[in-house]
C-alpha cells in the first residue's frame, strides 16, 4: 500500500514539473531575452527643486561705525535710496573737529617757520643791516680822521696824551663796530643752514602727519553707505551708543537693482548643475507666477541646510551646495522672501 502511494506522489510531482516547463505563463520571465519594447520606460526628470532665499545683488550689508561713540543723527528711513559713499549716520564729533582745527594750526606754524628759514630775512631787515654797515663805516672814517689829527698835534707837542688815547680808543671801537655790522649783514644775506632747514622740514612733516591722523579719526564719525541701493532696515536711532568692539550695526543696505536667489541644492543633484543653467523661482504669495533667471555661481563647499519648508517629511540631515541664481530685471520680490527654486535640466 505504501509503495502505491509513493508511486502516485512521484507521478504527481513529475506531472507538475512537466506542466511548469511546458507552460509559458507559468515560467518566470527571462530577462535575458526581453525586447526593448517590453522594458518599462522611466519618466524623464526635467528639473531640480531646491529651497532658496531672495537677496540683493550686493547681499545684505550691515553697516556699523568704525569707532565707539554716541549716534548724533541717523537721517534715513527704511526704503530710502542711498548712493555709495553717502553719509547714513553721524556720531557726536565736536571733540574730534577741535583736534582737526588744532592740527591745522600746528601745520600752519611749522610751514611758516620753514618758509622763514628758506627765504631768509625780509627786505626791511636786509636794508637795515646795510644801513648799519654804512653808519659804522662813516663812524670809522670820522674816528680815523680824529686819530690822525691827534697824532699830528702830539708830534708838535700841541695835544695832550689823554686826547690821543681817546682818539685811538674810538678808532678801535669804530673798527669793531664796522666788523660787527658787516658780520650781521652776512648772516642775514647767507643761505639757510642745512641742519636748520632739515629740522624745520621734519617739523612740517610731523605736523602734517598729526593732521592726517586727526582728520582720519574725525572721518570715522561719519558712517557711509558701501553700496548704491536702498535702506533695508534701520537698527539704531540717534542717542544710542555704538562700538566697533561689539556687534552693533546701524543700518542694513543692499543693491536691489538686480535680485538674486541663494538656493540650496541637495548633494544628490550637484552633478546636474552648471553655470548659465536656466532656472526660475516661485513663491506661495505669488501663486503660479514664475520669475526666470540663470545660475551665475556654484559653491565650492558642501554645508548643512539653513532653509526649511516646514514639511513633516523634510530631511534636515542632508548636506547641500549653495547655488546663486540671478533673476531677470523686473523681478519685484521682497528681500528675504523664501522661494522654491527650480533648475531646468537639458533633455537628451
Amino acid at each position: 500500500m505504501s509503495r502505491r502511494l509513493l508511486g502516485f506522489v512521484l507521478i504527481a510531482v513529475l506531472g507538475l514539473c512537466l506542466w511548469w516547463l511546458f507552460t509559458p505563463d507559468a515560467k518566470a520571465p527571462d530577462r535575458g531575452h526581453q525586447t526593448p519594447d517590453s522594458l518599462p520606460v522611466p519618466i524623464p526628470r526635467t528639473r531640480i527643486a531646491a529651497l532658496g532665499r531672495v537677496e540683493p545683488r550686493s547681499e545684505e550689508r550691515q553697516v556699523a561705525a568704525a569707532m565707539t561713540g554716541r549716534l548724533a543723527d541717523v537721517p534715513l528711513e527704511e526704503g530710502a535710496l542711498v548712493q555709495q559713499g553717502q553719509i547714513i549716520a553721524t556720531l557726536e564729533n565736536a571733540d574730534h573737529l577741535a583736534q582737526v582745527q588744532a592740527a591745522e594750526a600746528a601745520v600752519a606754524v611749522a610751514r611758516a617757520s620753514l618758509d622763514r628759514i628758506i627765504n631768509g630775512a625780509r627786505a626791511a631787515e636786509r636794508d637795515e643791516a646795510q644801513a648799519d654797515v654804512r653808519e659804522a663805516d662813516a663812524v670809522l672814517a670820522l674816528a680815523k680822521l680824529d686819530l690822525e689829527r691827534q697824532q699830528g698835534l702830539a708830534k708838535r707837542d700841541l695835544g695832550s696824551r689823554q686826547d690821543l688815547d681817546r682818539a685811538r680808543s674810538e678808532h678801535q671801537v669804530a673798527i669793531a663796530r664796522l666788523a660787527r655790522a658787516r658780520f650781521h649783514q652776512e648772516v642775514i644775506d647767507s643761505p639757510p643752514r642745512a641742519d636748520e632747514q632739515a629740522r624745520a622740514e621734519a617739523e612740517v612733516t610731523l605736523a602734517e602727519a598729526r593732521l592726517a591722523e586727526a582728520r582720519a579719526i574725525f572721518e570715522k564719525s561719519f558712517v557711509r553707505s558701501p553700496v548704491t541701493g536702498i535702506v533695508l532696515r534701520r537698527l539704531r536711532r540717534a542717542g544710542e551708543l555704538v562700538s566697533e568692539m561689539l556687534d552693533t550695526p546701524i543700518i542694513v543696505v543692499g543693491d536691489t537693482s538686480v535680485l538674486r536667489v541663494r538656493a540650496e541644492v541637495d548633494e544628490a543633484d550637484i552633478t546636474q548643475i552648471h553655470l548659465g543653467q536656466s532656472a526660475y523661482v516661485q513663491a506661495d504669495a505669488y501663486g503660479k507666477q514664475r520669475f526666470p533667471g540663470q545660475v551665475i555661481r556654484i559653491g565650492s563647499q558642501m554645508g548643512r541646510k539653513t532653509l526649511r519648508n516646514e514639511q513633516p517629511a523634510e530631511r534636515v540631515d542632508t548636506r547641500v551646495l549653495e547655488v546663486l541664481i540671478e533673476l531677470q530685471p523686473g523681478s519685484n520680490l521682497p528681500v528675504g522672501l523664501r522661494v522654491d527654486a527650480y533648475l531646468e535640466l537639458e533633455q537628451p
